[in-house]
């Protein structure tokens, strides 16, 4: 696949960003391209348990979305046919002598970030700008093109051994790698690599390996009281919004540790209801973050000590459910060291660094990574700069496109050595 058609596909995917889950005319348009190219796909069940999703999206989100989708040229079929089975699309691919299994995974969402409006953002200078109320301000239109790029330049099979090109959606949330995972799409993966554009690099620059990702677990608590008249009769009632409120300043209280860096944050609070009456129904979305994985686990132990110990305050009930998770993971020096043998080989690469830290964030290609290497595999989580000119999740977030082709040509090196 040549340098414009690449740029065309992210330009694409691009102006119709998707949700995660909901990513029904993206994975069309990748299942479109794969079969153009002759390349074997795995989907549905294959490709993701959706049992295993926490909070999938509601019966209205899916027909809005997929309506958005064929309205914007999806086939009514393949759309139905993801509506029913998952958003989730593996490349196969089969070299032509003996050698490992690769995994590379690429995600395919966006988020809910309304996208620059000025003259001189590129997307609207080009006339790619999102048309949906998502924006793809981290990349991933971008992951996904390379992906694409990656099975046509290598359905010649001259490669060793088997490179599985994992499509994943809802990265935003860290919720669709495990569901992956539980569909046994890392079973019989010898390395497995995650590909991110950007991280604030300069063009031309390659990080070989992240090492401060942060494990990270997504909750929502629910309070259920009692409703009342909150002056006639406020003693007959158990407060649910107080519940969530002292649940709140509990978790944002949470102690730090010693021995790793932690994060936490209560991103959303609701509660219905009226000025006069004890509000029976409050909920809140927390999450906790943390570089190491055991004391992530322990302080979802606090957090969750929190929530129980204002719902008892109160005399509501309280009821938590993880529907997200990333782990952490570490590089393995031997397979940063197949990529730094590939990036000599890419004359537009001038800077590869063969390990460190890439800002902190989560991301559960960790997951994907973890679970390879604990069944003996080996694991790397790869940045490639990008010239981003505002930070991931900005409204004005874009790529230097020339960082697609880098990407493309030094993962090609990689799986063809």
């Amino acid at each position: 696949m040549q340098p414009d058609a690449i740029i065309a596909l992210r330009r694409q995917f691009h102006a119709h960003a998707e949700p995660g889950f909901l990513e029904y005319r993206t994975a069309s348009v990748i299942l479109g391209e794969l079969r153009a190219m002759g390349v074997r796909t795995t989907t549905g069940t294959d490709a993701i348990a959706l049992g295993s999703i926490a909070l999938p999206p509601t019966e209205a989100e899916q027909e809005e979305w997929a309506r958005r989708a064929v309205e914007a040229g999806a086939p009514a079929d393949d759309v139905a046919w993801l509506r029913q089975h998952g958003t989730a699309v593996i490349a196969e691919l089969e070299g032509n002598r003996p050698g490992p299994t690769w995994g590379l995974r690429v995600d395919i969402d966006a988020l809910p970030v309304d996208e620059e409006t000025a003259a001189d953002h590129a997307p609207v200078a080009g006339g790619f700008r999102s048309t949906t109320p998502y924006m793809h301000a981290c990349g991933h239109d971008g992951h996904a093109a390379i992906g694409l790029a990656l099975a046509d330049r290598l359905r010649d099979g001259d490669f060793p051994g088997r490179v599985r090109i994992m499509f994943q959606p809802a990265e935003e949330g860290v919720r669709g790698a495990q569901p992956m995972i539980d569909a046994g799409v890392t079973r019989g993966v010898d390395r497995m690599l995650a590909v991110h554009l950007g991280g604030d690099l300069p063009t031309g620059t390659v990080l070989g390996g992240v090492t401060d990702a942060m494990a990270t677990t997504k909750w929502t608590a629910r309070f259920e009281g009692e409703a009342a008249h909150a002056a006639a009769a406020p003693e007959k009632g158990r407060h649910a919004l107080a519940a969530a409120a002292q649940a709140t300043l509990a978790i944002l209280g949470l102690t730090r540790f010693a021995e790793a860096d932690t994060r936490v944050n209560v991103g959303t609070f609701h509660a219905a209801g009226s000025a006069n009456i004890i509000p029976a129904l409050a909920t809140i979305t927390y999450e906790t973050r943390s570089t190491s994985n055991t004391v992530l686990e322990e302080l979802n132990r606090r957090a969750e000590a929190a929530v129980q110990g204002a719902a008892r305050m109160y005399g509501v009930e309280a009821g938590t459910k993880a529907y997200g998770r990333a782990a952490v993971s570490q590089p393995d020096t031997v397979l940063v060291e197949d990529v730094g043998r590939a990036a000599e080989g890419v004359p537009a690469i001038t800077t590869f660094t063969p390990a460190g830290a890439s800002g902190g964030g989560s991301d559960d290609a960790h997951l994907l990574i973890d679970d390879v290497q604990r069944a003996g595999g080996l694991g790397t989580y790869v940045f490639v700069g990008a010239a981003n000119p505002a930070p991931h999740h900005h409204r004005r977030f874009d790529l230097d496109e020339d960082a697609l082709v880098i990407a493309v040509d030094l993962l090609e090196r990689l799986f063809r050595a």
